[in-house]
């Protein structure tokens, strides 16, 4: 049976399509890029059970990836009420809410109402600009929000993945490779140490645009650069390594 689904203003229900799934989303408050998706499949998950935290979740656009991956239990945090509302919205229309919980509130906060080390994973899409001048900012606050670290710097991100992720336990992230020496050295001030980096390249030729890193908490330094990712190819469609991403087609 079709569930029906309550959709406000100028939200669509789009689909995930390699997860079968559909997603709330709204070009004026949000919608997810490439980075999400590709954070959700770079990121080591236990298959069978575990407890995963997203932080920045948005409009849970990588929880709903990852229930795809992992029969384990998954939470979403959200600062905006209206990306929050959204993302329950969507994890009742998939039916996940038995595996997928999403919670209104400030990752600088959360570990005091989670508790400390209490995750085997985390992850986080977390705002990739520092906070411009007021000329400079998008006049939208949820796009504005979610860009710059206006209400969260990637400090505050690496430090409450910390506080959250038990010992042994894993953390990835993505970025913009510009901000590598920052991530790596604020994860090691807060016991994270870089394990595996991926750089993701818009098609051969050019820089680096996006950068995916995992941690793990108090692990022993050794880290792996994985084969570089590429999104587009010669004629400027997507590659196979992308369409397997978006679409599941091999």
């Amino acid at each position: 049976m079709e569930t029906l689904v309550n959709l406000k203003e100028d939200e669509r229900l789009d689909y995930l399509l390699a997860e079968n799934l559909r997603i709330i989303q709204s070009p004026s408050v949000f919608a997810f890029s490439l980075d999400a998706v590709l954070l959700a499949r770079f990121v080591y998950v236990p298959i069978q059970k575990g407890n995963i935290i997203d932080l920045c979740s948005g409009n849970g656009v990588i929880p709903l990836f990852l229930s795809a991956r992992t029969k384990g239990q998954i939470t979403g945090v959200e600062i905006q009420e209206r990306l929050y509302d959204m993302a329950v919205r969507s994890i009742e229309y998939n039916q996940l809410e038995s595996r997928l919980k999403m919670i209104h509130g400030d990752i600088k906060e959360i570990h005091k109402q989670l508790g400390h080390g209490k995750f085997d994973v985390v992850t986080c899409n977390p705002p990739y600009f520092t906070t411009p001048s007021k000329e400079e900012m998008n006049p939208n606050e949820h796009l504005a929000i979610a860009r710059h670290e206006i209400l969260c710097t990637l400090e505050d991100a690496v430090k409450a993945s910390s506080q959250l992720v038990k010992q042994g336990g894993k953390v990835a992230f993505v970025h913009r490779p510009g901000r590598l020496l920052d991530i790596i050295t604020l994860m090691r001030e807060y016991r994270l140490e870089p394990k595996r980096i991926q750089f993701v390249y818009p098609k051969k030729g050019k820089e680096a645009n996006t950068l995916l890193i995992e941690a793990i908490k108090d692990g022993s330094p050794d880290l792996k650069i994985l084969p570089p990712l590429f999104v587009y190819n010669e004629t400027n469609e997507y590659t196979s390594e992308i369409k397997e991403i978006l679409y599941g087609e091999k």
